[in-house]
């Protein structure tokens, strides 16, 4: 009975002391009272000891600074190492140092993980280059770069969901694996099992028909636009061609969205710019830091650029007077710009500088390059289509899209033609029951991010960078 008495004794005395309060880093820099009982935890960034004081600093990712640790010299440990997990409680004090608000004055710190510092492949204090932290895709999120980065991605997802929501548009899960092959948009994956990988002469499916991993999401979209008129998806697409250069990934995220009772492609370009623009504002807004370190580091002045883009309205340019503008350039293309040609990246390049270094909304596409689903103009002699490619500087396409030809007698025509009506049949219902004038677009996120950022090849701004490593993550 005595000892239950003492439990209980001991358990009030416990209870009387002061609870420390975890912060984040982030949370802890920006506080604005000292705090007597904090506990942080982390990864530590840099260790310095002294004879009279021990210095660290740690990061929890939550921000691209980090937070200084003061403790006695006491405090320090073997396996207390660049690179190691640590939870450090004490006090929250208003720092002597102009550089930073906060520190932590350290009254107990405990090694959660140590690290290995010789075979650690990131090294104290050293600034490593892109190209060096891609061959470890298992720690490159460890690196201030990397950090910073995924940090930009989180807002810019975030922006770009808040920006749809707060203009109406309803939030769609388009299928990851389709039947689906969206025409014109590109190689795809095709999935099997390793069953029918060995049995294909049977010509047996798991799905019963051929399935591939998604191109776009845009004729899935296109059916919710028949009973919501503002649709996005912002998800996975996979395009099954050579991404072993600096522009092209093989597994992308996608932005897509769909307009219904609309028939103006002014509609779909003002939707394009309106929602960089917003986008944009956003991440330099919230992201100050992590879009500096970008801009101070790896693409000097971007920031400027990107501030006087966002004051001006984009440019707007005809297919035709693009071919004639690259027709009179002083300088020669690979490939020769030609009316009924693709316009390739060289040409997209040229023709925003040709303009001023602004995004250029290109419209109004050949008949005969450009998918079935796109509205006919039905012009000549030159026959096009209402499509729209918007270019910015240094990427070249960034969004494409168009009015969807809504009239079914123009549809069944062209879907005819390409002998395309039996597998088309659904799409061709959409224009029978209840259709409307419609068009969407679509944006590659990672190459919008290469764009702002100014980052030169594009696998250096996704989370995990395929075939680059000894084992697939």
């Amino acid at each position: 009975m005595l000892g239950a008495r003492g439990g209980w004794r001991a358990l009030r005395r416990c209870a009387s002391l002061p609870r420390a309060v975890r912060l984040r880093v982030r949370e802890a820099l920006g506080a604005r009272e000292p705090a007597d009982a904090v506990r942080v935890q982390g990864w530590v960034r840099s260790v310095r000891s002294q004879k009279e004081v021990l210095f660290l600093h740690i990061n929890d990712g939550s921000s691209l600074e980090s937070l200084q640790v003061v403790a006695d010299p006491s405090l320090e440990k073997r396996d207390l190492t660049f690179g190691s997990a640590v939870e450090v409680q004490g006090k929250l004090v208003k720092s002597p140092h102009r550089m930073q608000n906060m520190e932590l004055q350290a009254e107990t710190i405990r090694v959660v993980g140590p690290c290995d510092i010789w075979s650690f492949p990131l090294k104290m204090k050293e600034r490593h280059p892109l190209e060096y932290v891609r061959q470890f895709p298992h720690l490159r999120c460890r690196n201030n770069t990397l950090g910073a980065l995924l940090r930009i991605r989180s807002e810019a997802t975030a922006g770009i969901h808040s920006f749809f929501q707060d203009n109406g548009y309803v939030h769609i899960h388009t299928p990851i694996i389709t039947s689906n092959d969206c025409e014109g948009a590109g190689e795809l994956f095709h999935i099997e099992t390793p069953r029918e990988a060995k049995e294909s002469a049977e010509k047996t499916h798991f799905f019963d028909v051929p399935a591939f991993l998604t191109v776009s999401g845009q004729l899935h979209l296109e059916v919710m636009a028949g009973a919501f008129t503002h649709v996005f998806t912002f998800g996975p697409t996979f395009r099954a061609e050579n991404s072993q250069s600096r522009r092209h990934l093989a597994e992308f995220y996608m932005v897509e969205a769909e307009l219904s009772f609309t028939e103006s492609l002014q509609d779909i370009m003002q939707v394009m710019e309106d929602l960089f623009k917003t986008v944009t504002s956003t991440i330099l807004s919230k992201c100050p830091q992590d879009v500096e370190l970008f801009h101070k580091y790896i693409a000097p002045a971007q920031k400027g650029r990107l501030e006087q883009i966002l004051k001006h309205k984009f440019m707007i340019i005809s297919y035709s007077e693009a071919v004639e503008i690259l027709k009179q350039a002083p300088q020669t293309f690979t490939f020769k710009p030609e009316w009924g040609c693709d316009l390739q990246t060289e040409h997209e390049k040229y023709l925003v500088k040709h303009c001023g270094e602004v995004p250029v909304f290109v419209v109004n596409y050949p008949y005969d390059l450009k998918p079935f689903y796109m509205r006919d103009n039905e012009d000549g002699p030159q026959h096009t289509v209402a499509a729209v490619d918007l270019l910015v500087p240094g990427v070249g396409e960034l969004c494409g899209g168009s009015l969807r030809e809504e009239r079914l007698p123009f549809l069944e025509s062209r879907l005819q033609r390409l002998g395309l009506t039996d597998t088309y049949q659904w799409y061709l219902d959409l224009r029978k029951f209840g259709s409307v004038p419609h068009g969407g677009f679509g944006m590659g996120f990672e190459r919008y991010l290469q764009y702002i950022l100014g980052v030169d090849n594009i696998k250096d701004v996704i989370p995990f960078p395929r075939f680059s490593h000894s084992c697939l993550l």
